[in-house]
């Protein structure tokens, strides 16, 4: 009865306990000593995440992945150019309606670099090409520990710290013990677990899908803690919310399309839209302390925190479709072609 009701609201299982998580991390956040555990426990399925992808993936996708510079420059462009594009454009709109500390904290999520964990495993869920996807999360998220400064100054010239190198080395190492020593010590372990990863499918969904549902309720449950629901009024709040579902559309709709035009594969296009219109939470948080030390920090990663949780639920939701082979095709050329959003941000 259920999984009936499910599909006559054409709500498919992973979506639905995605709206669980939110609303769990809603009510029931973790916070205290919980929190330390969900976050070492999230930890630990994206390090198991990217050991399979590691065990998963040969050499030579490996390198093809890697040296593709096309799709990476690509990927980057959207990243650091045409986001912080789009964030100065909006100004004569935004900043009537924002306090400075609010549009103040938009141009700084728009300089902010991509995802890495669920931008990787989107990818993976949708079965794009998942090689080229950790390259480029990876990088990106490397290379914007000292682009997103560089803007930063450029952009929002008032009374910005300077950046500290301390914490651009414990961004770097952080990245490597949790995403690449995993994946290098699954691609070694290959002799030993490809066979067996390869009969059990079902393995890498439930990884991939639980550790998307895990980073949802975490991050949800950080935002609460932070106050997301009550430090600003409700019209403040719902404007964000707007701006944010906007801004992510344009991202979506133009990586979708401009895929297209430069006759990217299906694998290629689907890796551009997931990380091409990412912002990282993780880097950007911690960031915010250093480069805003002083002003109202939480004003400014507002908006931030929200865009965080839209890119999530919007991007899970196409995730899903995709990963159906036939679907995935069908939903691609209808935002390639700039179809009606509103099944997309279901």
């Amino acid at each position: 009865m259920f999984q009936s009701l499910l599909r006559f609201l054409k709500i498919d299982r992973f979506t639905f306990l995605l709206v669980v998580a939110v609303l769990v991390a809603t009510v029931f956040p973790a916070s205290g000593r919980g929190m330390p555990v969900a976050q070492m426990v999230t930890s630990l399925a994206i390090a198991l995440l990217f050991f399979l992808h590691g065990a998963r993936l040969s050499r030579d996708a490996i390198i093809a992945g890697a040296t593709h510079w096309r799709l990476h420059l690509l990927i980057f462009s959207f990243t650091f150019i045409l986001f912080p594009v789009l964030g100065v454009m909006s100004r004569p709109i935004l900043e009537p309606l924002f306090t400075p500390d609010l549009y103040k904290g938009v141009l700084y999520l728009c300089v902010l670099p991509a995802t890495v964990q669920s931008a990787i495993a989107f990818t993976s869920v949708a079965r794009g090409n998942i090689p080229a996807a950790i390259c480029s999360a990876s990088s990106s998220s490397i290379l914007g520990i000292f682009i997103t400064p560089m803007l930063v100054s450029l952009l929002i010239t008032d009374g910005v710290a300077t950046s500290d190198s301390q914490l651009a080395l414990e961004a770097i190492w952080e990245i490597t013990q949790q995403l690449l020593i995993p994946f290098a010590l699954g691609h070694f372990s290959r002799p030993f677990t490809a066979g067996f990863i390869s009969r059990h499918g079902f393995l890498m969904r439930f990884v991939d899908q639980g550790s998307i549902l895990l980073v949802v309720y975490v991050a949800f449950s950080a935002a609460v803690n932070e106050g997301l629901w009550s430090q600003t009024p409700l019209v403040a709040l719902l404007l964000l919310v707007l701006v944010s579902v906007v801004l992510l559309v344009i991202v979506l709709l133009l990586t979708a399309l401009i895929g297209k035009l430069m006759g990217f594969s299906l694998e290629d296009r689907i890796t551009l839209v997931f990380c091409g219109s990412k912002k990282s939470l993780a880097s950007g948080l911690p960031m915010a302390q250093v480069l805003f030390a002083g002003q109202a920090v939480g004003a400014i990663v507002l908006p931030l925190m929200i865009f965080h949780q839209i890119q999530l639920m919007v991007c899970a939701f196409i995730a899903a479709r995709l990963s159906g082979r036939k679907e995935e095709v069908e939903l691609l050329e209808e935002i390639g072609e700039g179809a009606v959003i509103s099944p997309v941000v279901k």
